[in-house]
This record gives structure tokens, sequence and C-alpha cells, in this order.
């Protein structure tokens, strides 16, 4: 094990651009490592810990931490600490303690690998070279962290994602409807706050049946890892005393609400857990009124109060009622929400802009009542103006739809909630399919009659057993009884289903993980075709292969067989049929089954087959379900409220099975008319002036046209095919846009992520939501970030001797390329970091001095490149070393003189890009007080750290190519 003792110097082999840290504190088994250069503090296992002791030598040159240069005379040790001894420039001798050299001293400088011959393939110079350039490109992207989740590009989604995403820890309430991705939009959020570095401690909170689910959710599509705490975990990271609070050992957590709410030790580690960011699902189940509070409620409030960042996500206000949704807003900013009552005042005052507001974005006239009412919350000129513009008769189309939302928007940054409550709806977003419903009464079993006669006087525990005769019989036949498969008609129908609609893609959804298997193995037996299952009890990646199976187009299956669990997490919005073999009971269970083919993106009618046993609890709950609430036509916001007040006539229906009783003709009446009811209280509820505030289309249209744009570039493919051919990484063809990735006997070093047997990855998103067993690769992907990492934070690639033909090369003429690049990490961190591109400098210049070449770019140059032996390399570096040293010279002097323009406009775009921010969140600040003084304070200080730095930075030498001209 490594010997470590605080003050002494160490490098971080796996990141050097870190700079030379000190050791902070040395614990049994890790160790605290402070980077300041970069300002960060790292903990690392002793014993594998990927750290390098510094320990210069005499004849060095090194800096003080007061940038006093010195040549090193004599070492000596006191105390495992090393004190150097040496002169500076005027010949002053001093002494030099370790913990007093500078932190961003240059490891692995380009001009000393040259002159020692360590020299590359130049295919790692021109990677260098390529991935500085995708890694400006990337600091400037506005949608950086946004668009490499495994998810479709969805307006709503990334206008939500990215008005929140940009913030300065995020304190807001998704409640979008079912069916509109609130859960995609958090791990958007997440995913970009945490690739940024704003939030690198989070916590997702949810209720314990959603564990798998968010946990799977959040690799599958977004690549973060996160934890699964339980009392298990707790109690063994505790007992290894490894971490004096468990909840340190990872970044990434996700718990179950009960486990820390049951446990006071937990939850006390986890208020000590230093998160930047808390996520909350299912938030409306947090109880909370004036009078007092549910535990849970008590155990997020604490967690908020000590965390900067908020995420709740939680049903549609208008389901939930006024005090429950004032009982959210309570926990995202309790100073600004502490009074029910007043915000219940407030938000009646928003009626009439929400009038106003609907009114412009539909393109409707503004009559004098309306003009007064914008006048009266926003007289500004800006704003009488805009009214002028709009009474102008002859005002061209573009224009006034234009200025109608310029204005739109002025008002609604009035909105109390607005800015802190995000909730769209159906109503509101397009592209939803149609449904079209096809219902096949079957004869029902005279085994299955004879099970459900005997529960109608004897009332079942578990009553919703009832819609599964199968199960029931299964559980009182006899061993010599046929097997259900073999009476229930249902099979025969679904086969001869499966033949007619040849090769359409149909999912089908049964309750019981046993039925699907059975129903699987009753096909094969019928057709001789193996079917895929999905459900709870096999391994994630049987499931992938089996979901991938499905989506595959060429060689898939047709149908897939689901459990219930089959309804949760995953979408087939590629399949058109979806058969219910039978009914959940309950509403919200049957819009997440329709859910999976009914969502944003699926492209044509969703037919949804429900083959039904007659006589039977299943047809009492389907007609129930469709001339009740109408809930398989139609998404049914209603259909939860409803239910719970007519479960128990709908248990006892289902137990008599009598569907022509007056009795269940008038539930069914009773139904409708509280369905009805319910509805138009929720339409009347809408907060319009919500919605509108939830999606600004034409901010929405610009940001989907940016990533539409950013998506179809293939420069990811260009870019990872070369980084694979430098790393060793065996890349081949798979099927139609995708590849298999194998480790090769050439490769470099371990690759994370790349196991021994390989993987399959593709640059299409399309194909990544269909295939969720491939790796969808994409800028802000793990394994193409470690490949950029690997590329700058190493040596490789930084010293290259090449020789090139060229037109307008006299042959034998000696060339250098530099690539400089402009030194920034000090002071600023990570999340700094985000706003200020890596800026680099090409120099080109030969052995004259002459640095006039513009035919000699970096393409051009590749273009004509030709292999050179190590030998021959050897022997320029050997008979050129003094004139390339004057080249080095003259090309850093070059690099200097255009870094002042570089930096005056780079700082110029940031600080308009900051201003403007500072600005507009003070002026919305002084008429909506949900604008927290925090955020201002955070991008003043980045605003004042960037325009430090850029004034300080300095330019270094990053890698060196030797031309020789033939």
């Amino acid at each position: 094990m490594k010997k470590f003792k605080p003050g002494q110097r160490w490098i971080c082999n796996a990141d050097l651009q870190l700079g030379l840290g000190v050791v902070q504190t040395v614990e049994e088994r890790v160790v605290s490592i402070a980077f300041m250069a970069s300002g960060e503090i790292r903990t690392y296992a002793r014993q594998s810990a990927p750290l390098t002791r510094v320990i210069f030598g005499i004849g060095d040159t090194v800096t003080n931490i007061e940038g006093v240069a010195m040549q090193i005379l004599t070492v000596q040790e006191e105390n495992d600490l090393l004190i150097y001894s040496g002169k500076d420039k005027a010949g002053t001798v001093f002494t030099l303690p370790e913990n007093q050299l500078a932190f961003h001293l240059q490891f692995n400088r380009p001009i000393d690998r040259l002159f020692n011959l360590h020299l590359d393939p130049d295919k790692w110079f021109r990677l260098r070279y390529q991935t500085w350039l995708q890694s400006n490109q990337l600091s400037n992207s506005p949608l950086y962290g946004l668009l490499g989740g495994r998810t479709s590009i969805i307006p709503h989604q990334l206008y939500i994602a990215h008005e929140i995403g940009r913030r300065f820890a995020p304190r807001v309430l998704l409640a979008d409807e079912v069916g509109l991705g609130k859960t995609i939009e958090a791990g958007m959020i997440m995913h970009q706050q945490h690739l940024t570095g704003r939030a690198k401690r989070i916590l997702i909170v949810v209720p314990e049946a959603l564990i798998h689910q968010w946990l799977v959710e959040m690799l599958r599509r977004f690549n973060l890892s996160f934890s699964l705490f339980d009392k298990e975990r707790f109690a063994t990271i505790e007992a290894d005393h490894t971490h004096s609070n468990p909840f340190h050992s990872e970044q990434l957590v996700l718990c179950g609400l009960d486990f820390l709410c049951h446990n006071r030790k937990h939850i006390q580690a986890a208020l000590k857990g230093d998160w930047d960011l808390v996520t909350v699902d299912e938030a409306h189940h947090l109880q909370w009124t004036e009078a007092e509070s549910s535990p849970a409620y008590q155990v997020i409030d604490q967690l908020a109060t000590c965390t900067p960042g908020l995420l709740l996500l939680t049903a549609t206000p208008e389901q939930l009622g006024k005090t429950s949704h004032f009982a959210r807003l309570r926990l995202l900013d309790p100073d600004r929400y502490s009074d029910f009552h007043r915000f219940v005042a407030e938000e009646q005052q928003f009626e009439p802009i929400a009038n106003v507001i609907e009114r412009l974005i539909d393109g409707q006239t503004l009559n004098d009542d309306h003009i007064h009412t914008i006048l009266s919350t926003e007289n500004t000129t800006q704003t009488r103006s805009l009214i002028t513009s709009l009474e102008k008769p002859t005002l061209e189309p573009e224009t006034d739809s234009q200025t109608r939302h310029v204005l739109a928007s002025l008002l609604l940054d009035r909105h109390g909630t607005g800015r802190v409550l995000f909730r769209n709806t159906r109503a509101t977003i397009n592209g939803f399919p149609e449904r079209k419903l096809s219902v096949v009464p079957l004869a029902l079993p005279d085994y299955y009659d004879d099970c459900l006669t005997s529960f109608e006087t004897n009332p079942l525990s578990e009553p919703q057993l009832l819609l599964y005769p199968e199960l029931l019989y299964q559980a009182s036949a006899d061993n010599n009884a046929p097997e259900w498969i073999e009476i229930d008609p249902r099979i025969d129908w679904l086969n001869k289903t499966v033949r007619q609609l040849g090769p359409e893609k149909i999912l089908v959804i049964t309750a019981s993980a046993q039925t699907a298997c059975d129903i699987a193995f009753a096909l094969k037996m019928l057709t001789g075709i193996h079917t895929p299952v999905f459900h709870e009890q096999m391994t994630l990646l049987e499931r992938d292969r089996a979901a991938a199976f499905f989506a595959d187009k060429d060689a898939g299956a047709q149908i897939l067989i689901c459990s219930e669990i089959g309804s949760e997490g995953r979408n087939f919005q590629f399949a058109h049929h979806l058969v219910l073999f039978d009914l959940p009971f309950n509403p919200d269970l049957l819009e997440q089954r329709i859910g999976r083919l009914d969502r944003i993106g699926q492209t044509d009618t969703i037919n949804i087959h429900v083959p039904c046993l007659q006589n039977s609890a299943q047809m009492i709950l389907l007609n129930w379900y469709h001339e009740g609430l109408d809930a398989l036509q139609k998404n049914c916001p209603a259909g939860q409220a409803v239910y719970q007040r007519f479960k128990q006539e709908l248990i006892s229906a289902m137990h008599q099975r009598e569907l022509e009783s007056i009795t269940f003709a008038d539930l069914i009446k009773r139904t409708r008319q509280a369905n009805q009811m319910l509805s138009e209280a929720l339409e009347r509820g809408r907060d319009r002036l919500l919605e509108y505030n939830s999606f600004r289309p034409h901010i929405a249209e610009q940001l989907y046209t940016i990533a539409i744009s950013q998506d179809e570039d293939n420069s990811i493919q260009q870019y990872m095919e070369s980084a694979f051919d430098c790393l060793g990484i065996h890349i081949e063809s798979h099927r139609t846009d995708s590849h298999r990735l194998e480790p090769s006997e050439h490769m470099t070093a371990t690759f994370p992520g790349l196991p021994d047997d390989g993987l399959i990855i593709t640059y299409n998103r399309n194909t990544a939501l269909a295939n969720e067993d491939m790796h969808f690769l994409t800028w802000e992907h793990p394994m193409v970030i470690h490949a950029m990492e690997r590329v700058l934070n190493t040596e490789t690639g930084n010293a290259t001797v090449s020789s090139f033909s060229h037109c307008d090369a006299q042959p034998g003429t000696l060339f250098v390329e530099c690539l400089f690049v402009l030194d920034i990490t000090t002071e600023v961190s990570v999340a700094d970091n985000h706003n200020l591109p890596s800026i680099m400098v090409r120099t080109i210049i030969d052995e004259h001095g002459c640095s006039e070449h513009p035919t000699l770019d970096h393409d051009s140059i590749n273009r004509n490149l030709t292999t050179i032996s190590p030998h021959v390399a050897s022997q320029v570096i050997e008979l050129k070393k003094e004139a390339i040293k004057v080249m080095v010279v003259d090309s850093e002097k070059l690099a200097q003189a255009q870094i002042p323009y570089i930096t005056q406009q780079c700082r110029s775009r940031l600080q308009k890009k900051l201003t403007l921010e500072i600005e507009r969140l003070k002026a919305l600040q002084k008429i909506n007080h949900s604008i927290r003084a925090a955020e201002i304070r955070f991008f003043e200080q980045q605003l004042e750290t960037i325009t430090r730095v850029l004034d300080s930075a300095q330019t270094r030498l990053d890698a060196i190519r030797v031309i020789v001209a033939i």
C-alpha cells in the first residue's frame, strides 16, 4: 500500500489536467487529495489509487505558489516530506518545501518527449487535434447534456429540460399528465446538471414499488449509474468503517421513501449527505395540512431545507386540490409559499391575464378591456409599443405572430408559480395517435364458470383474481384436469390473430408472469415458433434481449408477451397492435398498459384487441371501462377518482357477473355521470397560464431545430472510429446502423464499459430506441467522454514526427506544427468550466521562420502524409534539434499574439451571455418573487471568476508535430 502523508504532492495518472495535488487527509483505507488548480478534492482508496508521487530531481525547474521559479540544487527528506533547495533567476538561493509547490505545474511536456524520442504514431496527434476541436464545440452548445439520452427528441420535454437544466440548483415541480414523460424530463435535467458539474451528488427518493423502474430508466436511458441503498447495504457500508457516512460512498444514490422514514439513522445520514440535488417521485403522496404533516412529508421537508436543488414529480394539480398542490410548492420555497390563503388569492389574480394570453396565442383581436388588463399588469414602453404594433391593420402575419409571442412572454414572466411549476397536458401537446378498440367476445369454458360460480357467495379477499380465471382454475384443479391453455379460447384466438396480422408487431400484456410464459409455450406448440416473453422474474439482461428481439425489424419476433411489469418503463412505439389478454383492476394500470404504445412518437393508429370471456368478471370490467369511463379509446384523467368512488360496487358486480342486470346498468349510468362531472371540473380547473408557461412553442421549436441538426451530424461516428483505432478497439459492422466493439490484442489500456466479450453500439437514435441492448453513442455517452479524456489528460499524441508531400512545400523543408491551449483551470470550478470553451491555437512554421502557409491547413497536411520509420524520425530530431527549439519558441510567440484577440472574443461572448441572464433574472425578481437571490449570485460569481481567469490565462504547448517535406 502506498505511503501517504499530508503535504505530499501527487498527481492523478488518469487525469493529469487536475494539476499537482496535495494530500489533505489520510485515513485507514482512503486518502483525500486536493487539486487546487481545478478546485477539486477527490477521495481515493489507498490500495488502488491511480496516483503517482511527484519527486523532482536536481537540475529541474519548479515554481512556488507565488510564481517564483527555482532551479533545484539539492533534495532532502524530513518526516516523509521533501524540501528542495535551489536558486532563482537572480541567483538567490532559497528552500522550497514540497507543499509550497505551484498547483499548476505541467508534466509530460511535448518538447521533452520529442527530444527524448518518446514519439507516438501520427494518428494520435490527429486525434488530439480533433478532440480539442470537438471539446470547444461542445462547450458552446446550448443543448449539451440534453441530447445524450436514449429518448426521442420531443419539443415540450426539450423545452422544460432546457429551461430548468440551465439553472443553478433548480427547485421545481414537474406535474405533466400521464404519458407526457415526467421521468424523462427529470432524467434529462439530472443528466445535464451532473454532466456540467452543477450537481455532482444526486439523491433520488421514490416509493419502494418504483425503485427498480427508476434504477433501470436512469441507467438505460441516461447512463446514470445510481447505487441502490437499502437497510442491508447501509449496514454493510457502516460496518466497513470506510466512510463515516455511508451515503458518502457514492455520488449518485437511489433509495425508497420508507427506507428513510422508518429509521432515524438513515434520515440523519441522508441529511448530512451533502447533496447538490434531490429528486422525489410521487410527491403527491406526501401528506400536509396547515395543522399537521405526515412523517414522509417531514423527511422530504428536512432534505429540501438542506439541499440546494430539488425536483418534485407529482400528479397534475387539478387531481390533487389546492391544499395538496400548495404543500408541494411549500417544499420548494417555504419563504415564498408560507400562507395558503394568500397563495389562493394570488392565483385568482392571474385569471384575467390568462384570458389575454390565450387570445394572444390564438391570434384573436384584443379589445379595450384586454388592453387595460395588459397595461395594469405590465405598463412599460416596450409593452405599449407592442400593443400599438398589434393595432396596425397592415401588420404582416409573421410580424403579428412574433409581436404576440413577445407580449405573451412578458406577461407569462409575471406568473407566480410559472417558474417553479411545469405541467403539460394532452390538451396542449399534439402528436398523440388515435385508438381503435376491437372487442372479441369468447365463450367462457365450463371449468372457469365453475370456479367463478363458487365465489359468487364467497367473495375473494383479492377480488382482482376474478379477472384471471386461469389462475383460479390452476389453483383448484386436480391433477387429471386439462391444462388451462388447452381449454382457454383466448389461446386459439391469439394464434389466429397473429397469423392474420402477418408481419405486424403485436404486444401482448397479461397480469401474471406465469400466464405470460404459458401463452408463449402454447404458441410454440401451435406454431413451432419461439415467442419471447418479458416479466419480472427475468434478469435485466434477459429482458433487454427479449425487447431487442421484438424490436428487430428484419429478423425479430412478431410478438412479445409481457406480464404487468411490461406496462412499466418500456415503450414500444414501433408496434401498432396491443392485445390485452386480461384487464387490470385499476384505470391507471390500464392507461399504463396502453401507454406502452400510446406515446408521443407513435406513428400510426393503435389497435387495441380485447379477447374477453363472456359471462365473466372480465366482461363486467370491460363494460365498466368502456361504457362508463370510455378509458380504452381515450385517455381518462378522472378515471382513478371515479374508480375509488365506485370500487366496492364494481367488486360486487364482478362477483355476480350479471351484465344485463338493472343494478349494473345503474352503475354504468352513475359512472358515466361522475366521469363527465369530474372531467368537466378538471377542464374548468386547467391553469392555462401555467400551460403556456410550461411549453412556449416558438422557443421549443427553435431548440428542436438545433437538436435535430446536431442529432443528424455524423461527426461523432467519424471521431469515435478514429478513437477506437488509436485505442486498439476492434470495430466491425453488425446490422443496419449498428457496430460491434471488441477489445483487440493492440488495446493500449483497459477501456471502461467495454467487456471482454464486446458490445453493440449505434449512433442512430431511432435504432437505439428500438434496441435497448445497444449502447447509444453520443458526445455525452460515458465511453465517448472517457475516450476524449483519455486523449487530453495523457501524454499520448503530444509528440510525433511525420513526412508529407505537397505542391507548396519544397522537398527537404522542415515544418513544425504546434497545438497550444489556453490554461484556464485555475480557480475555476467544474460548473464554471462548462461556460469556458477549450481554446486551442494551431500554428505551422517552417525552419526559415515563415508562418504564412495558407494551403497547409491541418486537413491538407493529413491528406498528404506518408509514414516515416523510427530510425529516420530519430535522425531528423538529432540533426534539427536546435532548429526545432527555435521554431517552437517562434510558434509560441505566434500563438501568444493571437491570444488577446481570442480571449477578448471569448470574454465578450461570455460577458454578454451571463450579463443578459443576470439582468433578466433581476428584472424578473422585481415582478416575480419566485426568483431566488442565490440564482443571481451564482451567475454574478461566474461572471466575476471567468473575467479574472481569462485575464490571467496562459498558453501551454499541448502537442507538437515535426513534419519533413519529401
